[in-house]
Formats: C-alpha cells, sequence, structure tokens
C-alpha cells in the first residue's frame, strides 16, 4: 500500500475525475506522477499511473483528433435492475464484482485503483441484475457524475472491510452521502424524505469475512448496527457466501419473476418478466404489450396462494416466480 502521500495528491486526483477530455486528464495524471513520491510503497501506484496514461495517449493518437467525450458515468440501466457497489478505498468492490460477475475489473492492494465505473451482470437463478464498480467514496472529492449515479441506482451495495473498522466506515460513508442528500435506506421506511433528497435501499456487505474465526466480529457489527439493516458477511477473495450474497440483492431489489403461459401450452420457464413486487395481472398485460392491458379479462395463476389454474382478475397481486395465462 503507498505511504505518506501529500495533500497535493488528493487536490491532483480530484482535477484528474473533474477533467472531461482527453487532454485535461493527460495532464492530471502527468502532474499526479510528479507528484507522487518514489519509493517501495508507492511502486505499484505509480505503475497504474502509468499504464492509464498511456492507453489515454495511445487513444488519442488512434481517434487521430478531438471527439466528443461519452461520459463513463452514462450508464444505461440493463437487466432486473441496477445496483452500484460503493464504499472506501480498500474494502474489496473490484474483487466482488470480479467474483460475482464475468466482468475483469483492476484489482490491486492499494487503494484508487478504480477511477471510473465498471458494469458486469450477476447471474442468479434465471435473470441477471446489472452490478457496477464505482470510484472509492473519499471526503477530499466526490465526482457530481458519480453522485448521480448512485441516486440513479435501485439499490445500494456498501461494501465494508470486516477487518478494518467497519463501524467507522459505515458512519463515514453515510456521512459523506447525506452532504449530497443521498440516505442510505434500512429495512425500517423513512416517514418523509426531505425534499431533493434520495432515500437509496442499502444492502451491507462485510468483505474479508474469510473463515468462521470472523464471524464473532460479524456478529458484533450487526449488534451494533441494529437489526434495521440488511448485513451479509460475504470473502471477495474465497468466495464465502456469494450465492446468499445474490439472494440478498435479489431481495433487497423488491422485484419478482413472472412466466407467462399461452394457452393450451407448457409455460416457458427460461426467460421470465421482471416486475415490481406488489405489481397485478393487469401490469404484465401492459409489460406484455399495450393493447393487452386493454383487451384484458381475467387470467389463470399457478403458484403461491391460489389453487392450480385458478382463475383471477385483473388486479390480482402476483407473487414470485408464478405463471401466468392471460385471457383476452
Amino acid at each position: 500500500m503507498p505511504t505518506n502521500l501529500p495533500p497535493e495528491y488528493f487536490k491532483a486526483e480530484e482535477r484528474y475525475r473533474a477533467a472531461r477530455t482527453a487532454k485535461e486528464k493527460i495532464a492530471a495524471l502527468e502532474e499526479l506522477l510528479r507528484i507522487v513520491p518514489k519509493h517501495k510503497g508507492t511502486d505499484k501506484l505509480r505503475g497504474d499511473l502509468k499504464r492509464r496514461l498511456a492507453k489515454l495517449k495511445e487513444s488519442g493518437q488512434k481517434k487521430g483528433g478531438a471527439s466528443r467525450q461519452v461520459s463513463p458515468f452514462a450508464i444505461e440501466r440493463e437487466g432486473a435492475g441496477q445496483v452500484v457497489l460503493i464504499g472506501p478505498p480498500n474494502s474489496g468492490k473490484s474483487s466482488l464484482l470480479a467474483a460475482t460477475t464475468r466482468a475483469a475489473p483492476e484489482v490491486a492492494a492499494f487503494p484508487f485503483t478504480t477511477w471510473t465505473p465498471t458494469q458486469g451482470m450477476l447471474e442468479f437463478e434465471q435473470i441477471k441484475i446489472q452490478l457496477i464498480d464505482t470510484p472509492p467514496l473519499q471526503p477530499e472529492y466526490l465526482d457530481p457524475e458519480l453522485v448521480n449515479l448512485i441516486r440513479r441506482a435501485d439499490l445500494a451495495v456498501l461494501v465494508l472491510d470486516l477487518q478494518a473498522g467497519p463501524l467507522n466506515q459505515l458512519e463515514a460513508m453515510q456521512s459523506l452521502l447525506q452532504e449530497k442528500n443521498i440516505l442510505l435506506q434500512a429495512s425500517a421506511p423513512r416517514t418523509a424524505a426531505a425534499s431533493g433528497s434520495r432515500d437509496l435501499p442499502v444492502l451491507l456487505a462485510a468483505n474479508k469475512d474469510d473463515d468462521e474465526g470472523l464471524d464473532e466480529d460479524l456478529a458484533i457489527l450487526g449488534e451494533l448496527v441494529g437489526e434495521g439493516w440488511p448485513l451479509i458477511g460475504i470473502s471477495a477473495a474465497s468466495g464465502r457466501n456469494l450465492e446468499a450474497f445474490k439472494h440478498e440483492v435479489f431481495t433487497r431489489l423488491g422485484v419478482i419473476r413472472v412466466f407467462s403461459k399461452a394457452p393450451g401450452k407448457e409455460p416457458d420457464l427460461t426467460e421470465p418478466f421482471v416486475l415490481k413486487a406488489g405489481s397485478t395481472v393487469q401490469d404484465l398485460a401492459v409489460k406484455l404489450h399495450r393493447d393487452f392491458g386493454e383487451k384484458l379479462k381475467s387470467a389463470r395463476i399457478w403458484g403461491q396462494g391460489v389453487y392450480e389454474g385458478q382463475l383471477v382478475g385483473r388486479e390480482h397481486l402476483l407473487n414470485d416466480l408464478d405463471v401466468v395465462e392471460l385471457r383476452l
């Protein structure tokens, strides 16, 4: 891990994050290289900066001139939901993305490896969920585009380092986001939100819970944060509890999977429709086709709380994994 980074480093890093053109980013990276002291503790950080600088220069040569810059934070929503991985430096966000998706973010033992978002698709049973690794949250500077990306997400996974004061990390992250009017939402709903604020559902992921010997630390953290906060211990390095993590992400998204069935045919159970929890038969019909919503008369349901093939009306509430045959 690099040590003794001077205050000028963080100011230069802020200028890098605020840069919008390749020329500005190159200048900021060159400044960072001049500032970072040369010793064994900074070898990896300097190497990372040099690689980024080389890529930018090479990209500029290939384009052969100036072009419109597309923000790396402008990520379109895909899959069953958009989930952002947030947290302090070195909490293991990039490692978690690599362990749960096919994405290949740069992972290193030193902080600030992630400069721009990296996305991957987390597969849970029959659906895919968009998972986005983001730059670390730090008090020196929060990129406005990063803040907007977090605000737009359906769910935030706050990745904490279980072995490095996770409660202090949680409090610091809460404070930083609250300054930007983003309120992390535990299981208990807020009665009222301030004007312009965003109540963001969150899952606390205590990373580096590598073996059973650390479960006591996880239990203590759970007692300190209280039962209202959804908390899971994971290890991106060993893969411990990652399947349970996927299930928790799905649960916190607040969506259900529903299968459609044509009359007289078997249902296709490979590609469900994803709806918000609390959706009705009418909502499914509209999602299938706008005209279906107008023509819908009733539906037959196979699933929870009904007998096989029960006839229901438009306002029947759907459950996860229901099979629906629309009657138009």
